[in-house]
């Protein structure tokens, strides 16, 4: 009779069962330690520091806008891009063959209308001997005084459009409001400007670039902890390992909204005494809004660790009692893992400032120098989840 043990179904089964048994076994004895399993950070004290950042633009404090008043073809140009210029200094000049036409009409309409009132003042003394003489009417005395009124209107007149034209005969050339440095120039010889409907710029003047102002736009999460006075750190791509600093000028109180992302514009007042950060740089802006010391610190990444679920030991190191409840969770709450004997186990804490690397912790089950989980070790990352064996047996 054949000996049902020797079926080839039941070896089969058989060889199956002991090759697991010993890759359970292989794995007990070669399973990684906790430290092994684990990053540990100790929990230390120290300082830490909360900074809100941004981006901004480097414009000058003061910066005119040079414009013209009449329009005309530009003649003559005395000033380019960096130039310095002073206070009532000639920038350019236009052709003023139109405007010194007009301004010469107006002084002739000028000498016609005095020539007319001399008239009028000649025919009114006359009415009057005349009038007193009895020889003329009342009424061509009053139509003679009339006359003379209106000659002296007309005068006046003709005199204020002599000085308008002289006036704008004076604006074809245009001067500097101010003393400073050309930072932009927008016109050419030849090329014609017309100031019909607004001032065209023809020039940018800086009017002192020993002093310039940052414009950050920050979000609105973040300007309730900006105040002005607060030191302001900030860099800029022409000078990547210098770190310049600043003081916040003014936060201004008319916000931006793009794609429904409000944000404020913050003026940051600087110091430019090398004249090394020129107008139109962008500057990454970093202002400390809170700082600490000698407090508890926690890594961020230790925050948002998990073990894998079964791994985790109760407070109090024994397994089999209920896990206590956990607390509301809020910005100002949080859990930590800490390596003890029998794994991770979990410890709640308060939350404080953060740095975006550390945070501090201001209260709950922590202590300086407890051992805390902030992550796997690269081989457990790389590991199934569970920690199960890549091997898959397969039972037919």
């Amino acid at each position: 009779m054949k000996n049902p043990l020797r079926s080839p179904v039941v070896l089969t089964v058989i060889a199956i069962a002991i090759a697991g048994v010993g890759w359970f076994a292989y794995r007990q004895l070669h399973a990684p330690s906790p430290e092994q399993q684990y990053r540990i950070q100790a929990a230390e004290q120290g300082g830490i520091s909360q900074t809100v950042s941004a981006n901004g633009t480097i414009n000058p404090v003061s910066l005119v806008s040079v414009g013209t008043q009449v329009s005309g073809t530009v003649r003559k140009l005395y000033v380019d891009f960096n130039s310095k210029v002073q206070k009532g200094q000639i920038l350019l000049e236009l052709d003023d063959a139109l405007l010194a036409a007009q301004q010469k009409q107006s002084a002739a309409n000028a000498q016609n209308a005095e020539a007319a009132l001399e008239l009028a003042s000649a025919n009114e003394a006359r009415m009057r001997s005349l009038y007193a003489q009895e020889f003329v009417s009342r009424q061509e005395l009053d139509s003679a005084i009339q006359a003379k009124k209106s000659a002296q209107a007309q005068l006046k007149l003709a005199l204020a459009t002599v000085e308008r034209d002289r006036a704008n005969l004076a604006y074809s050339v245009i001067r500097s409001p101010v003393s400073g440095v050309v930072v932009d120039r927008s016109v050419d010889v030849g090329q014609t400007v017309a100031a019909s409907l607004q001032t065209p710029t023809l020039f940018k003047i800086a009017q002192d670039l020993s002093r310039m102002q940052i414009d950050a736009n920050f979000a609105e999460a973040d300007i309730g902890n900006i105040r002005i006075g607060q030191a302001v750190r900030f860099t800029v791509d022409a000078f990547p390992d210098r770190n310049f600093r600043g003081t916040v000028k003014l936060i201004r109180l008319n916000p931006t909204t793009v794609a429904n992302v409000v944000t404020y514009d913050v003026v940051i007042g600087v110091e430019n005494p090398e004249q090394t950060l020129l107008p139109g740089m962008t500057a990454y802006v970093s202002i400390v809004v809170a700082e600490r010391k000698d407090v508890l610190l926690v890594p961020n990444a230790a925050l948002r660790f998990k073990p894998a679920s079964g791994s985790a030991q109760s407070p109090a190191g024994n397994s089999d009692q209920k896990p206590a409840a956990k607390p509301k969770r809020d910005a100002f709450s949080g859990r930590v893992y800490v390596l003890e004997a029998g794994g991770p186990v979990p410890r709640n804490v308060t939350l404080g400032i953060t740095d975006n690397r550390n945070t501090e912790v201001t209260g709950g089950e922590l202590r300086a120098g407890d051992r805390i989980i902030a992550g796997e070790t690269q081989a457990e990352n790389n590991a199934p989840a569970g920690g199960t064996s890549p091997m898959r047996i397969r039972m037919f």
